[in-house]
């Protein structure tokens, strides 16, 4: 059974929202290529058309626009998703994912090409799990008095 878990950015608010999708949904995206541009109904976004951008599997490797299939594979790279070089004009062979959506993809990534509300994007908290609730900073502790900054034991 496919399960993905779906990261949808909106260019144009430069906000993004994710989501998990599992069952007859995710199998509407197995056999999809990188590039492709899809209704976003059937994945739960009414209203919208959506590009595949991107993704992974679950470790991590990268799918790649240029390679056919959806097969893990060695290339030689210079730049571009899975490789950032240190050095000018460094090339390595790395391990990458083809360009098409497999049940062994962990991760997909959508760019919306057709305009919707933000708030129709974004996901609510379900209400069984507890809201974020970011920290306080801690308040910076007065300096002790009498004593100077600098060289120790005199």
């Amino acid at each position: 059974m496919a399960k993905f878990k779906l990261i949808v950015s909106d260019p144009a608010t430069g906000k993004s929202s994710a989501s998990e999708i599992e069952g007859a949904r995710a199998q509407a995206l197995i056999g999809r290529a990188l590039g492709e541009t899809i209704d976003g109904s059937p994945l739960g976004i009414a209203q919208s058309s959506l590009r595949i951008t991107g993704g992974c599997d679950k470790n991590g490797i990268p799918m790649r626009a240029d390679v056919h299939g959806g097969v893990k594979k060695y290339i030689v790279l210079s730049t571009g998703p899975g490789f950032k070089p240190t050095r000018h004009g460094e090339r390595r062979r790395k391990l990458i994912r083809g360009r098409t959506v497999t049940d062994e993809t962990y991760q997909i990534n959508f760019t919306l090409t057709k305009a919707v509300p933000a708030e129709k994007l974004i996901t609510q908290p379900k209400p069984t799990e507890k809201p974020i609730v970011a920290k306080q900073p801690e308040k910076a502790r007065p300096k002790k008095a009498g004593k100077k900054p600098g060289k120790k034991g005199k």
